[in-house]
């Protein structure tokens, strides 16, 4: 938007009791044995980040609520969710399950609204890489334009034409239909298509977020990145998985410097002048993680981050899930208001 966005939520006050500057960052999160060459030039002063919670697909005004009650009135200003992607009318949008989201992100001018889109229908349904291949040719073709068209109309139509739209997240993988590997080039070119249909319709402001999962995964994500005109932000999903064994957490400054990992995000990010944004991140496996969630907001606070939704449901959660009450303690202590 271009008035400035009103940051309400104040600098964390657990960041601010370790007196955090840029050196101090570095200290904690990005020592290495690689040294020097190591270093985060892209790390600036903690400072407040628009924060909220995927709390469930269906908007919910009550659960919104009770998180901001639950960090004693922080104020939740990023709303997250998902379109299905089970069929073509699922990406289209229905405005049953978009109508409640824009009139939550409308009564407030500093609220944002994250949404989740997938490039094809039966999103999960474990397709193999030749059909996959196929069908992002056609996309690439514009086979499927007015699929988008007709959720970019409605959107606008809703009231929430500068949405942060999600395209094909977690494209590095292997769990979706909408994933880049089969065919990098036709991938890229399929995103292109979608984002001039979408920016084709009158009245739209919307922001294309590119979000792989942190780290190596399937497929390296900077093969698939469509490019900086037809990209606004740069996110990353990022749970404690430490490499290929999901049981097994590690230090943070692991997932700082591993391959593809937190730290070539932002450096990535810089190089193509876009902020950083963290859609879905959390615990997975290894139970109760203070130190992974201290880390993430840290990290987060540190980096030029649009903003940033804790995935809030077992076992990745902070708030309704009791499994996690050392890392619920530091995300509360963190964010709530004093």
């Amino acid at each position: 938007m271009a008035r400035r966005r009103r940051l309400t939520v104040l600098v964390p006050a657990l960041l601010s009791a370790l007196i955090l500057t840029t050196a101090v960052v570095g200290a904690l999160l990005l020592r290495s044995p690689a040294g020097p060459a190591d270093a985060d030039a892209t790390a600036v002063p903690a400072h407040a980040v628009p924060f909220g919670a995927f709390l469930g697909s269906d908007e919910s005004d009550s659960a919104q609520q009770q998180l901001s009650d639950w960090l004693h009135g922080a104020r939740v200003q990023v709303g997250h969710t998902y379109l299905p992607g089970n069929h073509w009318a699922d990406i289209e949008g229905s405005p049953a399950l978009l109508g409640p989201w824009a009139r939550w992100r409308d009564a407030a001018p500093d609220r944002l609204l994250v949404v989740g889109v997938p490039m094809l229908e039966d999103n999960e349904g474990h397709i193999g890489d030749d059909r996959v291949r196929l069908l992002l040719r056609q996309g690439a073709e514009g086979h499927y334009d007015a699929h988008f068209t007709t959720l970019a109309r409605r959107l606008v139509a809703l009231g929430a034409p500068d949405a942060v739209l999600t395209l094909g997240w977690e494209m590095n993988g292997t769990t979706y239909t909408g994933r880049c590997g089969p065919d990098p080039a036709a991938w890229k070119a399929y995103w292109r298509r979608i984002v001039g249909a979408m920016r084709a319709v009158p009245g739209q402001r919307f922001r294309f977020e590119f979000a792989p999962t942190r780290g190596a995964d399937a497929h390296p994500w900077p093969d698939c990145y469509p490019g900086d005109d037809v990209t606004d932000v740069i996110g990353m999903d990022s749970y404690d998985l430490a490499g290929s064994d999901p049981s097994r957490a590690a230090p943070f400054g692991s997932y700082v410097h591993e391959p593809y990992g937190l730290l070539a995000q932002v450096r990535f990010a810089a190089d193509h002048h876009k902020p950083v944004s963290y859609p879905e991140w959390g615990m997975f496996a290894s139970g109760d993680d203070p130190a992974f969630v201290q880390g993430m907001l840290l990290w987060v606070s540190t980096h030029d981050t649009l903003y940033q939704t804790v995935t809030d449901y077992c076992p990745h959660g902070v708030w309704r899930c009791t499994g996690n009450p050392r890392a619920s303690l530091v995300f509360r202590e963190a964010l709530a208001v004093r």
